[in-house]
C-alpha cells in the first residue's frame, strides 16, 4: 500500500472511532448561529440609522447655509424700506421746487445731490427702483389705484406711476401704485 492510501484509513478509522456530536452541541451552534445572524441584522440597522443621521446633518447644514446666504442678502430690508420714504419725500421737494427761481437753486441743486447720494447708496446694495411707464401691468410688481380709459394705450398698460416701486436683490420691497389704461368703450354700431 502506498503512504496516500494508510492516511487516508488512518483517517477513516479515527472518524469512525469518534463519538457523534451531542444534543448540545448543536444547539450551541444553532444559538450561536441565531446570535450572529441577530448581530448581523443589528449592525445593518444601526449602519442604516447612522446614514440617516449624516443626510439629516447634511440638510441642516445646507438650510443653515441658505439662511445665512438670505441674511446676509436681505439684511437691508428693513433699513431700505425706511429710507424709500426719504427717497419719496427729496422726490417730492425737487417736484415742487420751481427750477427757474434764483431763491431756490442753491436748495434745489443741494436736493438733488442728496437724492442722487442717497439712491447711488441703496443701489450699491441692491435696491432698485421699478418705474413700469409704458409697460404691462405685472400684479407682482405694481399695484393699481386707478384705471383710465385712454385709447391711445393699450389694455393694461401702465400709463402713469403715482408712486415708484423699488425691490432689493430682486425681491419686491414696495409695489409701484400706477394707473393702468382699460380699454376704449365700445360702441355698438348695430343699434
Amino acid at each position: 500500500m502506498s503512504e496516500e492510501q494508510k492516511v487516508q484509513e488512518e483517517l477513516q478509522e479515527q472518524l469512525d472511532t469518534e463519538t457523534p456530536v451531542d444534543a448540545a452541541d448543536a444547539t450551541a451552534t444553532e444559538s450561536a448561529d441565531d446570535q450572529l445572524a441577530g448581530a448581523l441584522q443589528e449592525v445593518a440597522e444601526l449602519k442604516e440609522q447612522v446614514l440617516r443621521v449624516q443626510a439629516e446633518m447634511q440638510n441642516v447644514r445646507r438650510r443653515a447655509e441658505l439662511d445665512v446666504e438670505k441674511a446676509h442678502k436681505f439684511g437691508v430690508e428693513k433699513f431700505a424700506n425706511e429710507m424709500l420714504a426719504t427717497v419719496d419725500n427729496l422726490e417730492r421737494a425737487l417736484a415742487a421746487a420751481v427750477a427757474d427761481d434764483e431763491a431756490t437753486k442753491a436748495i434745489r441743486k443741494g436736493v438733488e445731490m442728496t437724492l442722487s447720494g442717497l439712491v447711488a447708496g441703496l443701489e450699491k446694495f441692491k435696491v432698485e427702483s421699478v418705474d413700469p411707464v409704458g409697460s404691462a401691468f405685472n400684479p407682482e410688481f405694481h399695484q393699481a389705484m386707478a384705471m383710465v380709459e385712454n385709447p391711445d394705450a393699450a389694455p393694461n398698460t401702465v400709463i402713469a406711476v403715482m408712486q415708484k416701486g423699488y425691490t432689493l436683490q430682486g425681491r419686491l420691497l414696495r409695489p409701484a401704485m400706477v394707473v393702468v389704461s382699460k380699454g376704449a368703450p365700445q360702441i355698438d354700431e348695430s343699434a
